[in-house]
C-alpha cells in the first residue's frame, strides 16, 4: 500500500513538471505565405492558370511586381519579405458538410507543409480539391501537391521539363 502512494505522488511530481515546460510550437505557415485577402483569390482564379491532378485543381497567378524586383535584386515594394508561394484554399459547399470540408483543409494544409519548396519563384496559388481527397491515401496527397509546386515552378521560371525535350525528338 505505501508503494501505491509513493507511485501516485511521482506521478504528480511528473505531471507537474511536464505542465511548467513550453509547448512545442506548432510548425504553422507564416503569415506572410498564406493568401488571404479575398482580392487576391479572385485574381488567382481570374487571370492565373489552371494545374489539374486526381484529387485537386491548383490554381496559380505570378506576382510580376515581386518576379521584377527579385531579378533587380531588391524586396518587393510594399511588402516586406514576400518572396516564395504564397497558398490559400477553397473548399465549396458542394464538397460535403463542415466536417468534411475541414478535414480537406487540414489534409491539404499538412501536405503543403511536409511539401512547400524552400525558394521559387514568386507566385499566389489556390487549391481546390475534389471530393476523391477524403479518401485518397495521405502520401498519394502530398505527391500531388508536390508535383503541382513542381509544375508551377516550371512553367513559372521558363524551364522545360527534363524529359519533355526528349519526347519531342523522338
Amino acid at each position: 500500500m505505501l508503494q501505491h502512494e509513493e507511485t501516485a505522488a511521482d506521478a504528480a511530481l511528473v505531471t507537474r513538471l511536464d505542465s511548467t515546460m513550453p509547448p512545442k510550437k506548432a510548425a504553422r505557415f507564416p503569415r506572410a505565405a498564406r493568401l488571404l485577402r479575398h482580392a487576391d483569390f479572385e485574381r488567382v482564379y481570374k487571370q492565373g492558370r489552371r494545374h489539374f491532378s486526381a484529387s485537386m485543381t491548383v490554381f496559380y497567378w505570378p506576382r510580376p511586381d515581386a518576379n521584377r524586383d527579385e531579378l533587380a535584386g531588391k524586396p518587393p515594394v510594399g511588402t516586406p519579405g514576400l518572396r516564395g508561394l504564397r497558398i490559400g484554399f477553397t473548399v465549396g459547399r458542394a464538397l460535403g458538410g463542415a466536417v468534411q470540408r475541414n478535414r480537406m483543409k487540414r489534409r491539404l494544409r499538412e501536405a503543403v507543409r511536409m511539401s512547400f519548396p524552400a525558394s521559387g519563384v514568386a507566385a499566389d496559388v489556390v487549391i481546390n480539391p475534389k471530393k476523391s481527397l477524403l479518401t485518397a491515401d495521405f502520401a498519394d496527397v502530398q505527391n500531388e501537391v508536390k508535383r503541382a509546386f513542381d509544375v508551377i515552378e516550371q512553367k513559372l521560371s521558363g524551364k522545360a521539363r527534363p524529359g519533355a525535350a526528349a519526347s519531342r525528338e523522338n
